[in-house]
């Protein structure tokens, strides 16, 4: 099983996405773009709260 940590060379403004995009082996671009159209369709505070919050409790590598 693949662990999720933070990016620590591939981040924005925590490394949430690049973390995701490093664990499933995907381009951190395509993981950003998704989780900026899914914040627009969800009306922004819900995702936003949530990268907050996988910001702190994510470990580092």
């Amino acid at each position: 099983m693949k662990k999720l940590y933070l990016s620590t060379t591939d981040k924005k403004i925590f490394g949430v996405c690049g973390g995701i995009a490093e664990t499933y082996d995907i381009d951190p671009t395509i993981v950003r773009l998704v989780f900026v159209f899914l914040t627009l369709v969800t009306f922004v505070v819900p995702l936003i709260v949530t990268y907050i919050v996988a910001g702190i409790i994510m470990p580092r590598k």
